[in-house]
Order: structure tokens, then sequence, then C-alpha cells
């Protein structure tokens, strides 16, 4: 047997490809996107922020707790951390609002 065909008929023997990402249920779905919302909705507030440093640290601080918090896989610690990046992102949003108002 030729090595090209070889090497086809080894991997479509049903090993797995590292090129593939292990499927993720319904709930890790779900949760993930209620995140990448979270995470849209913080920078949509901040670009409203005219350019400074305050609105370049609160962006550092938003994605550094996101990028700290990346690996996680257990349903509850998910909910957990949404529920007070959502108290926190409340309390910044407050900030901004008078950023942009005042």
């Amino acid at each position: 047997m030729r090595p090209s065909i070889q090497l086809l008929a080894t991997v479509s023997r049903g090993q797995p490809s590292k090129l593939r990402k292990p499927a993720v249920g319904l709930d890790h779905f779900i949760q993930r996107q209620r995140v990448l919302g979270l995470w849209r909705e913080i920078v949509r507030a901040l670009n409203k922020i005219p350019q400074s440093s305050t609105r370049d640290e609160l962006h550092s601080y938003a994605r550094d707790e996101f990028e700290r918090h990346r690996n996680v896989t257990d349903l509850q610690h998910i909910r957990y951390l949404l529920s007070t990046g959502k108290a926190e992102f409340d309390t910044m949003r407050r900030y901004i609002d008078e950023q942009v108002l005042g």
C-alpha cells in the first residue's frame, strides 16, 4: 500500500484527530453563550467611554478576569462566575454612566 493511502486509512480508522475539539454538552454550550454575551456587553459599554487610561484599565481588568477563568469546566463554578461577573459589571456600569453622562 502506498504511504499516502496508508496514512489516510490510519486517520479514518477512528483515531482521535488532534484538530478536533472535544464535543461539549448542551449545558456547557448555553453557559458559553452567556459568557460571550457578558463579554460583548462589557466591551460595548467600555467603548462608550472616551479614550483614556481608565478605559484601558477597565478593559484590561475585564480581559484578565475572563482569561484567568478560561479553563473552568464545572457548570456550577461557571454559573457562579457569571453571576459575580454580572454583579461587578453592574457596579462598573454605574461608573461608566457617570463618565459618559458627566
